[in-house]
């Protein structure tokens, strides 16, 4: 038999007791379930985690003479940049 939600996928872990009993005192006082708490906490992560690559690409970029020169000839051409 097929899932309602074929998007959502179970996932198993294993974490230190202690953070187990102060997840599970977060989720009384919020009034959620832990599977809220888990989500909510991974998807931070994740975007966390792409905001650093963004800003280790920047630096990069900013210390390449190459990237920098082409970057300054495009903006002194007048050319149109778009967004998508």
């Amino acid at each position: 038999m097929a899932s309602i939600n074929s998007t959502v996928e179970k996932v198993t872990f294993n974490m230190p007791k202690d953070l187990k009993q102060d997840l599970v005192r977060l989720k009384n006082e919020m009034q959620v379930s832990l599977n809220t708490i888990y989500k909510n906490a991974l998807m931070e992560y994740v975007k966390k985690q792409e905001l650093k690559k963004w800003e280790q690409g920047a630096i990069k970029a900013s210390k390449n003479k190459e990237y920098i020169a082409q970057s300054k000839a495009l903006a002194e051409s007048g050319a149109e940049i778009y967004e998508y």
